[in-house]
């Protein structure tokens, strides 16, 4: 998960209005004023509304409602877009697809948060909120210390480090009834807040089955993708009658080589007539006037029939056969004759038997495109060559077809599995007790503080009690100032030991030993090597080991023990990032570390970069240089 934008309008702490890109690696995003930008706060009223309009206390101006909007990539890879009025009402959006229109999923502030825990991947605010949202007053040192020298005051129970308690010192009550009466009322604040705090963590634990239940329920999820996908693309595969094409183009396709070869085999044919009949054409015909043969034998037969009718009168009558000797010369030149008459009507029908080959040319080839059509049509509209490719196109259709039943019968076997269906039993079962734990929250009225909040107030308010009735003897040291001794601060070990075995998937024990070399290295780096070890007991109360002794770690000097704890969040986060990715979400945090430190810490957020995103909100210009980018809100 990570961020993705921030946009804003009349939020403290920001432009007034403004849209912020945010990019993976470790970014700075620098104030506009002095006055630190509450991006953690924002984002935890934002993705945890209670729907009773706490937020409205992030408006810059009240006369004008501010808005905010957080768009973020989920634990399923889906983008998500937040956007809330402050101190109203809100809705969350799903980017479906690139240069659609995002899809609306809720506008109910409770749906809402079931769905950021069951879908987007979420994590319970409490985990955002003591191990990825890091704040001034998250320090040790910025909390009030734990009083416990008194038999009547009771130590609370150390188990957050996330309430934000002023650290003034106790002083005694001015009004003994008042204060008497405000331990009553914290009292039963506390009760409710403990009963708040119950419900909100069998929430918790419910919203934990949901997500586990729709995970399983979501399992079908790639094969309906892979379904709808195949049915797609079984639609769009093309047949004939979506092509115009005859339903027989196979059969066509099949016969069109036989038809080509009759084409070309008939082409042939005409070829080799066309040919024979060109040969048999003479290239010249010689004019009958030139031919010596004709005018030879015309000329002899007339002699022959001159002599023999002269002489045959004149001499003897025997002569007269002289005359049958014209019969042969005027047969030759006869013969010549015709010949002449048969070249020459040869020569004359060349054109005429021409256009009879040309029209028996243009039939055959008119046949056979008729016939060859539909090929040719399906080849160009599926943009082929070989016409033998046109079945294997109009056959994926049937294979496709074949896919989608065989996706289909998987996906009903999935969903008529006796686990699939125990979970969407089990899913309307939890919805159910989730609105009913809701309910039952809501019920409860105004806004409930923290249970660890109340009892530190309980436990102040007690003392101020105790100081303003002891004697002015017991009440204060010789020094004039109370007689009880500073007491250790609280130990944020058992809170982070917790949530990391949580994020982990595993128990105390094992966290410690996954965390303790690193989480020394930190510390070792940070306190210039005063701590030569780091130790936990079962509780995961720590201590440390300097000067050849151990320390508890609560009893360490106020800085110090700043110094491990920030040495333990940042184990715990790098820990935890190799498993589960969330933003890491800083708001000037180092109030009070010296600024020899600060560089070193730079490093190591902008290692912890390399492995989540990490969101710096500070306006120190020495951050700003490490970081991978900086956005001016």
């Amino acid at each position: 998960m990570h961020f993705v934008e921030v946009a804003v309008q009349n939020v403290r702490g920001f432009s007034a209005q403004g849209r912020f890109a945010l990019k993976p690696g470790y970014l700075v995003l620098k104030p506009p004023t002095s006055d630190v930008s509450p991006l953690a706060g924002l984002a935890l009223a934002l993705f945890y509304a209670d729907g009773r309009g706490g937020d409205a206390s992030f408006s810059a101006s009240s006369e004008k409602p501010g808005k905010a909007a957080f768009t973020f990539v989920g634990q399923d890879a889906q983008t998500y877009r937040l956007l809330r009025e402050l101190g109203g009402s809100g809705t969350l959006h799903r980017q479906t697809a690139p240069g659609q229109p995002p899809e609306l999923v809720s506008q109910d502030s409770a749906e809402i948060g079931q769905f950021l825990r069951a879908q987007a991947g979420l994590p319970s605010r409490t985990t955002l909120e003591q191990v990825y949202c890091l704040m001034p007053g998250h320090l040790p040192s910025r909390r009030p210390r734990l009083r416990t020298s008194r038999p009547d005051l009771k130590r609370p129970s150390v188990t957050s480090g996330s309430a934000l308690a002023s650290n003034q010192a106790v002083t005694p009550a001015e009004d003994i009834p008042a204060a008497e009466a405000k331990v009553r009322e914290l009292e039963k604040e506390m009760v409710r807040s403990r009963e708040v705090d119950e419900l909100q963590f069998k929430l918790d634990g419910l919203n934990s089955q949901l997500f586990e239940t729709e995970r399983k329920l979501n399992s079908t999820e790639g094969l309906k993708v892979a379904v709808r996908d195949a049915e797609a693309a079984w639609n769009a595969a093309p047949t004939p009658e979506t092509l115009g094409l005859p339903a027989d183009i196979a059969t066509r396709v099949e016969r069109y080589p036989k038809a080509r070869a009759r084409r070309d085999d008939a082409l042939n044919r005409l070829a080799a007539e066309r040919e024979q009949e060109a040969q048999s054409i003479p290239a010249q015909v010689e004019s009958l006037k030139e031919n010596r043969q004709f005018w030879a034998g015309l000329g002899g037969g007339t002699l022959l029939l001159v002599l023999g009718i002269v002489l045959g009168s004149v001499l003897d009558s025997a002569w007269r056969y002289l005359v049958l000797l014209d019969i042969p010369a005027f047969g030759w030149a006869a013969m010549l004759a015709l010949r002449y008459v048969d070249d020459l009507s040869r020569t004359t029908d060349v054109g005429r038997k021409e256009g009879m080959f040309a029209a028996r040319e243009k039939k055959i080839l008119e046949e056979f495109d008729a016939e060859s059509a539909p090929v040719r049509k399906a080849l160009k509209v599926l943009e082929l060559e070989d016409p033998a490719d046109i079945p294997g196109v109009f056959e994926r259709k049937g294979l496709l077809e074949q896919k989608v039943q065989e996706l289909r019968d998987q996906l009903s076997a999935m969903e008529a599995s006796p686990e699939f269906l125990s979970a969407s039993e089990q899913r309307e079962d939890i919805k159910r007790q989730i609105e009913e734990v809701s309910g039952q929250i809501g019920k409860i009225g105004t806004y409930v503080r923290d249970v660890r909040d109340v009892e530190r107030e309980i436990s102040r308010t007690k003392e101020s009690i105790a100081l303003a009735k002891a004697p002015p003897a017991a009440a204060f040291g010789p020094g004039g100032g109370p007689g009880f001794p500073a007491e250790p601060l609280e130990d944020p070990s058992p809170v982070l030991m917790a949530q990391a075995a949580d994020l982990l998937s595993t128990d105390i024990p094992t966290v410690q030993g996954q965390l303790k070399d690193r989480c020394l290295q930190y510390l070792t780096a940070l306190t210039d090597r005063r701590y030569q070890s780091i130790e936990w007991d079962n509780d995961g109360r720590g201590y440390v080991f300097s000067q050849g002794r151990h320390t508890p770690v609560g009893e360490l000097m106020p800085k110090d023990l700043d110094l491990y704890y920030l040495a333990l969040r940042l184990t715990v986060v790098e820990k935890a990032s190799a498993r589960v990715k969330y933003p890491f979400l800083l708001e000037h945090p180092f109030l009070g570390v010296e600024e020899v430190k600060l560089q070193l810490l730079g490093r190591m957020l902008k290692h912890l970069g390399t492995l989540t995103q990490v969101v710096h909100v500070t306006g120190h210009p020495g951050f700003a240089q490490l970081s991978d980018s900086t956005v001016n809100l």
